[in-house]
Formats: C-alpha cells, structure tokens, sequence
C-alpha cells in the first residue's frame, strides 16, 4: 500500500496533466458538433474493426447451422420451381414485391444485443455500400431492424427488440393496421397494438408490415399471431406476435433502398405545410 501512495505522490503532476488534458478534450468534443460526430466515426470504426473479428470466430463453430439453413433454402427454392406449371421458365426469386433486386444492399451483422431495453445490431457494410440512416433491414425470413447510424465500412441498426420505435404493421388477411413494438420481455415475440375491435383475428394469423412508411415496403413477414387480449376501456385489441425470425442468431441480412423515399417525404412536408397556413 506504501508503495502505490508513493507511486501516486512521485507522478502527481504527470496524473494531473492527464486528468486536466482529458477534461479539456472531452469538453471541445461536447461542445463542437464537428469534433463531435469525428470521434463517433472514428469509434464505430474502431468497434467495428473487433465486433467483425470476434464474429468471424464465431462464424467459423456455426458453419454447420449455416449450413442447414443453406440446405432448407435451396429446399424451398426448389419447391417453388418444381411446382410451376411451367418448369422451363426460372421465377425471379430474388426480388421482393415492391422493391427491385437492385434496391437490395447485402450485409452481414457482426454484433447483435439482445438483452436491453434498447438493442443495436453492427453491419460489416457502411456508407460506402450506399447504406444510409433510416433504410430496412431484413432478411430471407422478415424483419430485422432500422438502420440508425453509419460510418463508411459499418452501421448500426435499431432492432425491432426495442421499446421506443414502433412500426407500422397489419394483419394480413384482413389488412387491419396496427403498430409493432416491444414490450422488453421476450426475444422471441413482440407485440401489435391498436388494432380496432372490429377486425377478425385469431391465432396463427400472419402479421405482415403494412407499407404505410417509407422504410419497408408492404407484406414484408413479421411473425404470427399467438395471444389475443383485449382492452375494454380503449376498444383494442393487442396481439403477441411470435416472430418468424431468432432475433439471436442473425447472419446476412438485405438493406432495403427506396428510390422514392425522398420524393415521398418532399411531397408529404410541402403539404403540411400548406394545411398549416
């Protein structure tokens, strides 16, 4: 104990220089939004650069799985095409309805929390791949997230296990809308809420995005329907939707680019606008 007192008291001035120069450095950054949004960039770079490391460890013991859900995909494929009427001609099945193939940019998720009220997943793709801030992501068997933040090789995306985003959502047979969030319990299921009395549910029944924003494009799978409760007082129905996808084993995953987006958003603002004068 000696030894670290006189440690500290023969460096004390050099513990003060650090100390005094960290402060300084941490107050410029806070205060400057340039230095600022530098210093997120050069950490999403950072942690990028380990998150893809220790994923490729871990993709390496996961090869077998990757394989099976391989196998399972070329099953379906294969289905699709040996049950055409025609088998001459070759479906397009890279394409999703309402977005072309090529508004997909393909990534791999490296890092995925799932534990917190508020979950990120880190893509090994950025803004030199054309992701930006706002996009879909999904994958072969529904929704995953929204992208939040990019740097040039990497984004960050909000995933659908958390609290605070909801997403337009429906029930697929009867179109009724609702809105898709998490209620912080389970990985496994997550919740659509809002949905007039009025509509036809039951278990089972396939909730689908419903294409009233610009992030997804409609009938993108979610999950299905597995409790029904209702609230007396407001005349809703709220859903626990069990989701097709394991939110804790994610691998590539398709950011979804909508061309129209920005048209969409101008159009909409200016016409707010007008209403409000």
């Amino acid at each position: 104990m000696q030894q670290i007192f006189n440690f500290i008291f023969k460096n004390s001035y050099r513990m003060l220089f650090l100390l005094l120069m960290a402060t300084a450095i941490s107050l410029t950054i806070q205060s400057h939004s340039y230095h600022k949004s530098k210093v997120i960039s050069s950490a999403n770079f950072l942690t990028g650069g380990v998150y893809k490391q220790i994923n490729n460890v871990n993709e390496y013991f996961n090869l077998r799985t990757k394989n099976e859900e391989l196998a399972l995909e070329n099953a379906r494929l294969k289905s699709i095409l040996f049950n055409r009427k025609d088998t001459l001609k070759v479906p397009l099945l890279d394409t999703i309805k309402g977005v072309k193939k090529t508004d997909l940019i393909v990534a791999k998720v490296i890092h995925n929390s799932y534990s917190a009220q508020v979950n990120f997943l880190t893509l090994d793709s950025g803004a030199k791949n054309g992701i930006r801030p706002e996009m879909g992501v999904i994958n072969s068997l529904g929704i995953v997230g929204i992208v939040e933040n990019v740097s040039p090789n990497y984004a960050t995306v909000l995933s659908i296990l958390n609290t605070e985003s909801p997403i337009n959502a429906k029930i697929k047979k009867s179109n009724h809308i609702g809105s898709l969030i998490w209620n912080g319990k389970n990985t496994g299921f997550v919740q659509l809420i809002d949905v007039p009395r009025l509509a036809s549910v039951r278990k089972g029944d396939t909730i689908v995005t419903g294409g009233q924003s610009t992030i997804f494009p409609e009938n993108i799978n979610i999950g299905t329907i597995e409790k029904i409760y209702t609230d007396d007082q407001t005349n809703y129905y709220t859903l626990d939707v069990r989701l097709f996808n394991d939110m804790t084993s994610l691998g590539h995953v398709y950011i979804i680019r909508n061309r129209d987006r920005q048209e969409i958003l101008t159009l909409e603002k200016k016409t707010q606008k007008n209403n409000e004068q």
